[in-house]
């Protein structure tokens, strides 16, 4: 029944995450992804940018003539608008590859491994991949203000040897995934102490 039960799971998981290998009898429990709110953060700041382009553009309008020094000629205001139109695209574009970047990271929690997807950038990418019977330490950190009004937090596990940390940031509810991975980490170490509890 529980190997049934396994088989269903990988290929349940083997469907909804394309993007990982898994082994023939593994499956995904967790899937962990930054926090919405980040997103938001994101817009607002080139929602900003563009208001502060905006405004410098209905200033520059009013300011249109040929005879006083700090006022702009018809000639040059029709390039400065051109100038502001092409910023305006610029400030978008990069709030659509600030979004990307930041979906982008993310941790995958299954039933032997934890695998983490990490981007810093257009082009910097990796994948770590570490047993979970090798991870020592599960916590979570919350710094900021913002952390504890939105319930975000740091999601850090440390590994037994080489004392790698792995983390990511602005998780929801840290404390539940922190739970969940806990356990899996004993039910994982359990069972390679005593194979015949499998």
């Amino acid at each position: 029944m529980k190997k049934e039960l396994s088989k269903l799971q990988h290929a349940r998981s083997a469907k909804d995450f394309p993007e990982i290998d898994l082994e023939s009898d593994e499956y995904v429990v967790l899937h962990i992804k930054r926090s919405r709110i980040g997103i938001a953060f994101i817009w607002v700041v080139v929602a900003m940018m563009v208001m502060a382009l905006s405004l410098a553009l209905i200033l520059l309008a009013g300011n249109v003539s040929d005879n006083t020094v700090l006022s702009v000629n018809a000639g040059a205001m029709h390039y400065l608008r051109l100038g502001i139109l092409a910023l305006y695209a610029v400030f978008i574009f990069g709030g659509f590859i600030g979004q990307s970047i930041y979906d982008a990271n993310q941790i995958y929690v299954t039933n032997r491994r934890l695998i983490q997807k990490s981007r810093n950038s257009l082009f910097a990418n990796s994948t770590n991949i570490i047993e979970l019977r090798r991870i020592e330490d599960v916590s979570f950190r919350q710094a900021s203000l913002v952390d504890h009004l939105f319930h975000l937090g740091v999601l850090r596990m440390s590994t037994v040897g080489e004392e790698t940390t792995y983390s990511l940031k602005y998780v929801d509810t840290p404390r539940d995934e922190v739970k969940t991975i806990s356990h899996l980490v004993y039910k994982c170490k359990k069972n390679t102490d005593d194979p015949s509890s499998k």
